[in-house]
């Protein structure tokens, strides 16, 4: 959130003094005399510099940013693979299961004690 509002403060920072046509025109081109004008240029050209310098802060804080939301994205991927490798094995154990007679029986025997199970349950209660 702070960050939010440093760029915005930045932003701000960034387009103060700016009109709609470009930097002042009475600044820029002032007429008096030759060292006034040369004194605005300074000035101007200062304040262009720290304009790109904001700029260049800014723009490397979005490449940490990215950076960072891709390295996120890199464990995460690895992590859904991991899952769907342990997904794979277990459906692969459950079709070896119920592929043998033997096995269901057995599956059916235990579905029918936990239904009788549940009927003894709700007649006593």
């Amino acid at each position: 959130m702070n960050a939010r509002r440093d760029g915005r403060n930045n932003r701000v920072a960034l387009f103060d003094g700016i009109e709609k046509g470009g930097i002042k025109a009475s600044s820029l081109y002032s007429t008096s005399s030759h060292e006034i004008g040369e004194l605005d240029n300074e000035q101007a050209l200062d304040g262009l510099q720290d304009r790109v310098n904001l700029l260049k802060r800014l723009s490397g804080d979005i490449n940490e940013e990215v950076d960072s939301h891709n390295r996120m994205l890199d464990r995460m991927a690895n992590d859904m693979d991991s899952s769907r490798g342990i997904l794979s094995g277990t459906m692969d154990k459950f079709k070896m299961v119920f592929e043998t007679k033997s096995s269901r029986r057995m599956f059916s025997l235990v579905a029918s004690f936990v239904v009788v199970f549940l009927i003894i349950y709700y007649l006593t209660r």
